[in-house]
């Protein structure tokens, strides 16, 4: 048997959310982008140690998908946009949250919410992301591709595709504020 509960932020629960998330990005100014995605890399390895309710499981690629962002060598995030992934990360590498990560079945209800609301924020860079992993996964692996021109290499065509998505992803995020 199951049982399923829902609940709805308003909009103080969102700033009081948002309050934390900048105590934290304040604290994580004083880390390296390197301490930084190692703080969330440790505690994607904590949450996949214990059993979690599936609301934080079900989170937990997203999380995995910006640490991704930041470190896929083809990708290549801009300066500025990795800064945001950065400062997006930064509650997760902070060892003292909302809710203790040991308390049984809600220690990590925090995290996942807290991934909900930066996966929010970054929406049009994973859409980005995912698109590009994906045009990569699709295309031949090969140096160069014989359907097209042979003067064209894998990383030529997989630059012009990032310099697209990267685009589109910084118009989307443009036109909303």
């Amino acid at each position: 048997m199951s049982l399923q509960i829902s609940f709805r932020l308003n909009e103080d629960d969102l700033r009081h959310f948002q309050l934390i998330m900048n105590e934290a990005r304040n604290t994580a100014a004083r880390s390296t982008p390197e301490q930084i995605v190692a703080g969330a890399r440790e505690l994607l390895k904590e949450i996949h140690q214990v059993p979690v309710p599936q609301y934080v499981s079900e989170r937990l690629d997203e999380l995995e998908q910006m640490i991704d962002m930041l470190e896929d060598h083809e990708w290549r995030l801009p300066e500025d946009d990795a800064a945001r992934v950065f400062n997006a990360l930064a509650y997760f590498c902070e060892p003292e949250d909302l809710i203790p990560d040991h308390i049984p079945g809600l220690g990590y209800l925090d995290d996942a919410i807290m991934i909900d609301l930066v996966a929010r924020e970054l929406q049009h860079e994973l859409d980005a992301y995912r698109d590009f992993c994906r045009f990569r996964a699709e295309q031949p692996k090969k140096a160069s591709v014989k359907a097209r021109s042979a003067d064209v290499t894998r990383e030529q065509w997989l630059e012009a595709r990032r310099k697209e998505l990267q685009e589109r992803m910084r118009s989307r995020r443009t036109r909303l504020t």
